[in-house]
């Protein structure tokens, strides 16, 4: 796989509800037409790059939860979780800006700018 979605040809799909769809040239993937879940095809190295993220920060709540059952001291405990809400902010970024990139553009690009409400709802969110 390349480093590009948008070089795919013909990329397939298959949903949670057991639907297959094919898709050509695209990252951001329509809703699956049997139950409107929204799909995104990712460039294997950006894939990886977010499950490293997310192995990292599971490793580190595990660290906590060890801690904790270790009766460690509560300024430790709150230092650890500081680093894991900076690990998941980190995480947030990345994908927020991958969304971004290909996503909002694709969609922009093909007319449909209700896209941009649902990033600014979302953005909202994520700055509480």
């Amino acid at each position: 796989m390349g480093e590009c979605c948008n070089n795919k040809e013909d990329i397939s799909l298959s949903c949670h509800c057991g639907a297959n769809d094919s898709f050509k040239n695209s990252s951001f993937q329509p809703k699956c037409q049997n139950c409107s879940v929204k799909k995104k095809v990712r460039s294997e190295k950006e894939f990886k790059a977010l499950l490293n993220r997310l192995s990292r920060i599971e490793g580190q709540v595990r660290g906590v939860r060890s801690m904790l059952e270790n009766d460690a001291y509560c300024i430790d405990i709150l230092t650890q979780v500081s680093a894991i809400n900076a690990a998941l902010n980190s995480f947030n970024k990345v994908l927020i800006a991958n969304h971004i990139r290909t996503c909002v553009k694709e969609n922009i690009q093909a007319g449909n700018d209700e896209v941009i409400e649902e990033l600014v709802v979302t953005l909202q969110k994520l700055m509480k």
